[in-house]
């Protein structure tokens, strides 16, 4: 990948970047330029969430609402935004979207929700889109709510968790909205989900999502893979969070798989490497060197996405990783903002900042 990793200019240590951000200065170092957080301001974040206040009465209900989620507002948004250099956020759901309710209820929250979704759109104009949530208890609720948010809402794209009951995303009983995702050649972003195998199995100091948010997300391009759902559905718009979890690590476990089993290749006549080098994939908590360089050892720039997952980190940590790590100026920008302009160029609300 094109990276200027070997350039000498560039600093290495995040508090002299901080330090050029506190001068105000767009730095210039052994004459080369580098870039800073506050050199641009319409960066698009791809992973951020938002909470309704109802819905976070809902969630403490359950006992599932922590005080970063309770102490969430627009405005902390907006102020993460600014210091980030982000003009626009695409808002998402995070675990555990409507799990905790029965179906009737989930149906209600989740309109309920995505409906503020796309009041903050309107209210905010050019600074937040969104991925809508599905009641995913029931297809055919889902597939009611998948229509609406889109059609009705103007929902940039569709957000699901990893699993829901130990079933990922390959999984049959899915079928139906993601058949329907790539009839509509819809966008669909993933969030990892702590499924009911691996809860609470190290130490308890040692949250789950430490481990597990990663393996989630690796186990449900694993099974979209070779449940042969990324074949079926090659219109669908596949965003998977933070670096696509531990993918880059295992691919040639991956790419053995149809050689080993060859009643898998037909699953994935494409090829494995095809299939995961079309997908797309976010830099929430992996702007740092170690993931950075597996990932574009994977997929071409095109396919990476800056995300901050705020609150549970800043986009200021985001973009200060992206930059530390020394990308090309064209693919930095790439990464910041135009590969994201490109996958939502039918959204709405941003035509007016293209």
């Amino acid at each position: 990948m094109n990276t200027l990793k070997n350039c000498s200019c560039l600093p290495s240590r995040r508090g002299f970047l901080t330090g050029l951000l506190a001068a105000g200065a767009s730095a210039l170092v052994s004459g080369c330029a580098t870039p800073t957080v506050v050199s641009r301001t319409d960066r698009i974040d791809i992973h951020h969430h938002a909470f309704s206040p109802a819905y976070v009465a809902e969630l403490d209900k359950a006992g599932q609402a922590p005080p970063i989620v309770k102490n969430w507002s627009v405005a902390k948004t907006l102020d993460d935004m600014a210091k980030a250099g982000v003009g626009t956020a695409i808002l998402s759901f995070t675990t555990p979207q409507v799990n905790f309710s029965n179906a009737t209820n989930a149906n209600r929250i989740a309109r309920e929700h995505n409906e503020l979704f796309a009041k903050l759109g309107r209210d905010h104009k050019g600074k937040f889109g969104s991925f809508a949530m599905l009641p995913m208890q029931n297809m055919d609720d889902a597939l009611r709510e998948l229509e609406y948010a889109l059609d009705v809402l103007k929902a940039d794209g569709i957000g699901l968790l990893s699993s829901y009951d130990d079933k990922w995303l390959g999984h049959a009983s899915f079928a139906p909205v993601m058949d329907e995702l790539n009839r509509r050649k819809a966008i669909l972003f993933t969030h990892p989900v702590i499924p009911n195998c691996c809860k609470n199995i190290l130490a308890p100091e040692i949250p789950p999502t430490v481990i597990e948010f990663q393996t989630d997300t690796t186990r449900t391009i694993t099974d979209i893979l070779f449940s042969g759902t990324a074949a079926r559905c090659p219109d669908v718009q596949f965003i998977f969070a933070h670096a696509g979890g531990l993918i880059p690590f295992i691919v040639e476990r991956l790419t053995k798989l149809p050689i080993q089993d060859p009643k898998l290749a037909s699953r994935v006549p494409r090829g494995v490497l095809f299939e995961l080098r079309r997908f797309f994939y976010d830099t929430a908590w992996s702007a740092h060197p170690g993931a950075l360089a597996s990932l574009t050892k994977l997929v071409d720039v095109s396919q990476i996405l800056m995300a901050s997952d705020f609150p549970y980190r800043t986009g200021f940590d985001n973009v200060t990783g992206l930059i530390e790590y020394g990308f090309a100026a064209s693919d930095l920008r790439a990464i910041e903002r135009d590969n994201a302009l490109k996958l939502l160029q039918r959204s709405e609300f941003l035509s007016s900042r293209k």
